[in-house]
């Protein structure tokens, strides 16, 4: 019992049950007692983000410089093209998609809020923006000047805010969402929407599966290797991955199962494999970009323009290789982006957390297998200049 206590799935789901329960039977009274809790809590969350980008991401990238190798530089690059193709992908869909479902935000018959009895702003030390920003500079230039002081600064201060994150970001999580869904069940335009909710998830996980797929499809073409003799050894690994919801909790299982290929390098999948589980989700990066366009649509009545999204995705690829290894990492690192990019406000991002905290297991199963196809994909691209370096090395010189 204590282990399901602990699910941060389980917690979301019961935050949205006992929010829409309070909702339907709350009169004004209770409504003025929660939407202060819910203010405060989401000063205190929309107060760690830009820490949460600055914290993840400057030491991700001072850390590049300890491995300097070609080989790194490529798997980076096809990491973030592996991240931004999807978002592309989940964008696609669910600009089509969305006429499809006839989402019609309730506006009739809406309860009207009472006005905020307490109110404390906690504001953020930094906007998103200016956060991203230092942390790209700064990592950029520690790595530059070899300031091993710094690096080592940066290292334990990432520490810190991943311990921020544990203790006092997701503990609030569930009472923030419950809350949020207290109101929404209030105001009475959240209910007659959850079929489009159910939908939303069978849609998201074909998408996961389709872009798997492409990946172990794309790299068996480039290494002309049968993917599958990657493929088939990670079952395990899969069932760790959607228990779990943590590549990170799944990067043994990811590791023992990778051992077991016989077209993968052993030395390429020594270096990819671990350095892949913590800066590759392309799962998650799918139910966020298709999330955020059914969720904009839903609450606010249109899909985000297609400028804002082009932004949102192109940043989003850099959030996702420094987001936090924990379950929900990656939503929580794209919160700024959504607040400052997309417009979204604390509705819309507690709904977000929400739907994609439901399904998050398919995405993390997508994040730690798609690893296997990277590794063969750079495997290959491995023995193939090594043999050009091999006839380079013997060719006579005259």
């Amino acid at each position: 019992m204590k282990n399901i206590l602990k699910n941060t799935t389980f917690r979301l789901f019961l935050a949205v049950v006992v929010g829409l329960l309070l909702g339907q039977v709350a009169n004004e009274t209770v409504i003025e007692i929660i939407l202060p809790i819910k203010y405060v809590l989401g000063q205190i969350i929309f107060f760690l983000v830009p820490l949460i980008i600055f914290g993840f991401i400057t030491p991700a990238i001072t850390r590049l410089k300890k491995n300097a190798s070609k080989l790194l530089g490529i798997a980076l690059g096809i990491v973030y093209l592996s991240s931004v193709g999807v978002a592309i992908f989940a964008a696609l869909v669910g600009y089509n998609l969305i006429p499809f479902l006839h989402i019609i935000p309730v506006t009739e018959g809406i309860k009207i809020l009472p006005a905020l009895i307490f109110k404390l702003d906690i504001p953020p030390i930094l906007s998103v923006m200016s956060a991203l920003a230092l942390a790209l500079m700064l990592g950029l230039s520690i790595s530059w000047t070899k300031a091993d002081k710094l690096e080592g600064f940066l290292d334990q201060f990432r520490d810190v805010v991943l311990s921020m994150v544990n203790h006092f970001l997701l503990p609030v999580l569930p009472f923030f969402i419950a809350a949020n869904f207290a109101v929404f069940s209030y105001e009475g335009h959240i209910v007659s929407q959850l079929p489009i909710f159910l939908i939303v998830v069978l849609v998201a996980f074909v998408c996961n599966v389709l872009w798997l797929t492409l990946l172990y499809v794309s790299a068996g073409l480039y290494a002309k290797k049968n993917p599958w003799r990657v493929l088939k050894y990670y079952g395990p690994t899969i069932l760790t991955a959607m228990g779990t919801q943590s590549s990170a909790a799944s990067l043994g299982s990811a590791i023992k199962a990778s051992k077991k290929s016989d077209v993968l390098r052993d030395d390429v999948r020594d270096f990819a494999i671990p350095l892949l589980g913590n800066i590759h989700f392309p799962g998650s990066v799918l139910d966020v970009t298709f999330l955020v366009i059914v969720v904009s649509q839903i609450l606010y009545g249109h899909v985000p323009g297609l400028g804002s999204m082009a932004i949102f995705i192109a940043l989003l690829g850099i959030f996702a290789i420094g987001a936090p290894g924990l379950p929900g990492g990656t939503v929580i690192a794209s919160l700024g982006l959504m607040y400052s990019v997309l417009g979204f406000d604390e509705s819309g991002t507690a709904l977000l957390l929400t739907v994609f905290a439901l399904h998050d297991s398919f995405g993390t199963a997508n994040n730690i297998t798609s690893d296997g196809a990277l590794v063969l994909f750079l495997s290959a691209y491995e023995d193939k200049h090594e043999s050009r370096r091999d006839i380079a090395c013997n060719t006579p010189t005259s």
